[in-house]
This record gives C-alpha cells, sequence and structure tokens, in this order.
C-alpha cells in the first residue's frame, strides 16, 4: 500500500473532523449572546445609573488593557497547536517589556517594537530547546523560565537605566510615543450618541467608539494578528502541518513532517508573540519599563487561549472579557463594579432557569442560590471594597474557565513528549 506523499492529504480529514468534546457555538448564535449581553448590561446601567461600565473612555482602556493579554494568549495558542505547553509566556512578556524599553530610550519606539520581540523570541527559543530538543517538562520549563526572566530583568535594570535620566535600578528612562490616532468624525459622533444614554443604542455606540478613539498603531497590528493567526493555522499547508504536530507528531513524521522544526518554530513565535504584548506594555501602555509591569497578564492571557478553545476568535473574546474587568481598576472602579454585581446577578438567574429546562435540577438550585446571594450583596451595599475590585479580573479569569470547562477540546498531544522515530 502506498503511503501519500504530502501531510495535507492525509492529515485534512483528521484535523478537519476531530470530534469536539461540546457543541461548537456558530456565529449567528454567538452575535445573539453578545447582543443580549449587550442588551442586559444596558439595563443594569439604566437601574443603577453607572453609566462608566459602557462609555467610550471605559471601552478604550479595555482595548488598550486587552491587547496585552491578546497578544500572550496568541503566543500560547501558537505554542499549544503544535503540542508545546507554554507556561512560560509570562517570563517572555518580561523579557518583551525590558528589551522593548531598553531599545526604545535610546533608538526610538519602532527599534524598541523589534527588540522587544527578538527578546520574547529568545525566550521561545530556550523553551523549545528544553522541551523539545531534552523533553524537559513543559510546565517545569516554563515556570523556570518565568523565574529566569524575572531575575535577568532585574539583574540588568540597574547596569541598564542607571545614571540616565528618568532611569532607575526598576524603572527606564521615557520611550517615545508610538502614536495614536482617532478616526476624525465617526469617534465624536460615538461620543455624542453614548453620551444620550439611550438603551443599547447608546451601549452598542460605546463599544465602537472605543474601537476608534486614541488607538495606537501596535494595537492595529495586535488586533490584525488574530485573523492573521487564523487564516496561517487554518487556510495554508504550513498551518495543517504544525496543527498536525500537536495532534498526532508521529503520524506526521511517518508521512514527511520534520516535527521538530514545526514545534521550534512555534515556540518562537508564541515567545515572540508574548514578547510583543510586554512591549505593548512598556511603550504603549506606559511609556517606560518598570519592575513587576506585567502583573500575571501571561497567565490572563493563558486563561484567555483556554477560554477561547485554542481558537482565534475565542480567544479575542476573552482577552476582551478581561481587559475589560482590569479596566474597572482605573475608571470608576468601585461604582462600576457594585453595579456589575447586579448584572452578575441577572446572569445566574438565567443560567438557573438554562440549567433547568436541560433538567440539571441540583445545579440549577446552587446557581439560584449563588445569584440570590450576589444580589443580596448588591442590594445590601452602596459600594464594594477596592480589595474586590482590584481582585475582579482574577476573579473572573477563574469563574469563566470553570464554567467553560465542559466545552473545551485541547489538542491531542499537547504536552506530551516526542522523540523523532519514536513510531517506528
Amino acid at each position: 500500500m502506498t503511503a501519500p506523499t504530502t501531510a495535507t492529504d492525509v492529515n485534512q480529514p483528521s484535523l478537519e473532523h476531530a470530534p469536539p468534546t461540546g457543541r461548537r457555538m456558530s456565529w449567528p448564535v454567538l452575535l445573539l449572546v453578545i447582543a443580549g449581553a449587550l442588551a442586559l448590561t444596558s439595563i443594569v446601567r439604566l437601574i443603577t445609573g453607572a453609566d462608566g461600565i459602557t462609555n467610550v473612555s471605559q471601552m478604550s482602556t479595555a482595548l488598550q488593557l486587552a491587547v496585552p493579554i491578546g497578544l500572550a494568549g496568541l503566543g500560547g495558542l501558537w505554542a499549544e497547536r503544535a503540542g508545546v505547553v507554554n507556561i512560560g509566556l509570562e517570563g517572555m512578556m518580561i523579557l518583551g517589556t525590558w528589551f522593548g524599553a531598553w531599545a526604545g530610550f535610546q533608538w526610538g519606539p519602532w527599534t524598541g517594537v523589534l527588540v522587544g520581540l527578538i527578546g520574547g523570541c529568545l525566550g521561545g527559543l530556550l523553551h523549545a530547546v528544553v522541551t523539545v530538543t531534552f523533553n524537559v517538562n513543559h510546565i517545569v520549563s516554563g515556570v523556570a523560565i518565568n523565574i529566569l526572566a524575572l531575575g535577568a530583568t532585574r539583574y540588568l535594570a540597574p547596569l541598564a537605566f542607571e545614571g540616565h535620566q528618568g532611569g532607575s535600578a526598576k524603572q527606564s528612562p521615557a520611550v517615545e510615543s508610538l502614536g495614536h490616532f482617532t478616526v476624525p468624525g465617526l469617534s465624536d459622533w460615538l461620543s455624542d450618541l453614548n453620551a444620550k444614554g439611550w438603551f443599547f443604542v447608546s451601549d452598542i455606540a460605546g463599544l465602537l467608539g472605543g474601537l476608534v478613539t486614541d488607538v495606537s498603531w501596535l494595537t492595529l497590528i495586535a488586533v490584525a494578528l488574530v485573523p492573521g493567526t487564523w487564516w496561517i493555522l487554518w487556510r495554508t499547508p504550513f498551518g495543517l502541518r504544525l496543527r498536525s504536530c500537536g495532534e498526532n507528531p508521529v503520524a506526521a513524521e511517518s508521512l514527511g513532517v520534520n516535527v521538530y522544526k514545526y514545534k521550534y518554530l512555534a515556540v518562537i513565535i508564541s515567545g515572540g508573540l508574548a514578547g510583543l504584548g510586554g512591549v505593548f506594555l512598556s511603550i504603549v501602555a506606559n511609556p517606560f519599563y518598570l519592575e513587576g509591569q506585567t502583573s500575571g497578564r501571561g497567565y490572563i492571557g493563558l486563561a484567555a487561549m483556554i477560554f477561547g478553545n485554542w481558537m482565534p476568535g475565542g480567544l479575542a473574546i476573552g482577552a476582551g472579557l478581561f481587559g475589560y474587568t482590569d479596566s474597572l481598576n482605573l475608571r470608576g472602579g468601585s461604582t462600576n463594579v457594585h453595579a456589575l454585581l447586579l448584572l452578575g446577578a441577572l446572569l445566574l438567574v438565567i443560567g438557573a432557569i438554562w440549567l433547568a429546562i436541560r433538567k440539571k435540577y441540583v445545579q440549577a438550585a446552587v446557581t439560584l442560590v449563588v445569584g440570590a446571594l450576589v444580589f443580596a450583596w448588591y442590594a445590601g451595599t452602596n459600594e464594594v471594597p477596592s480589595q474586590v475590585v482590584a481582585a475582579t479580573p482574577y476573579v473572573v479569569t477563574l469563574v469563566v474557565l470553570a464554567l467553560s470547562a465542559q466545552r473545551l477540546r485541547m489538542p491531542k498531544a499537547d504536552g506530551m513528549p516526542y522523540r523523532k522515530g519514536q513510531g517506528k
């Protein structure tokens, strides 16, 4: 029996028709769910008077905070689609922040973007050498890279930044801005529409207004990387071979795919994307490097990738959700989070009704009780403690992962050790 000559011919059916663990939501249904969530948010805004939860400034800040999370998540997606778990995203982001700011204040912001990306790639290369070549446990390697990146930047920062104006052992000198743009006319019109406070329409205007007001050029690049990643991984022979390494590397090797090469490329690209997320933090979000400025966003990016079921579109939605909750810390946090308690209570009640319809009565009862407790918290207080506001992004991360766990399908060979020729 003659073996096929290309990976594309044989692997296409197995990858495209691999049975998922849950039913995939179609785009029309997904859009209806998003519209329903926005309508419910609009109702909460009208009841509570917390106009800040959907205004243009809130959405613009949410987009800015979602970008580094989304870039880290895209990095995780590239690595895990090739079968390599990348817990080291946080460390690669740290390398991106330091290298980006170091090169940026000396040679300009765009040079900083390039050098920061290369810094992340170096972290990815180290992770690939350790996990692919030497078969070290992926989790151990990732944690080690996180610790190594933190230690290396703490050592290098005093050497590179002390003695320069605005620099110190924990902070770089200021980096020149990459520049922002606002769509003329459209931004003002959406802002005026948002200010009217109309049901649903004003909330849509706030969401869209945040996408066209004071947007960084690096944000545009990050947004373009989402459909770009989808097209490369799901519409090209290169992407098919790379994904085959994460589904069944033995079968891929038998069809002539150089599994080591594709794993290396995927993990290096993964590090570069995480490094780009770090650059965003040290050049766009803040015009300088500051020790600890990643604040766990690499881990949240990994959570966004899992929430998105290892797909770019779902990842983008997850990054937007986490970016939005993170933005509550910066703009009227206590008032907005208090209003969102009512939104959470309503969502829990709707969830309980849905579970009851599906005859899952125990889960429905538990969900209803939790919803009642959240509503009691909302009704019995006028604001929430600042500690709750600060913890909101991480609490939402845990809740979302817990609720989405049953529909997830990770690549079959993700995190599994592989040796060349092991299938012979």
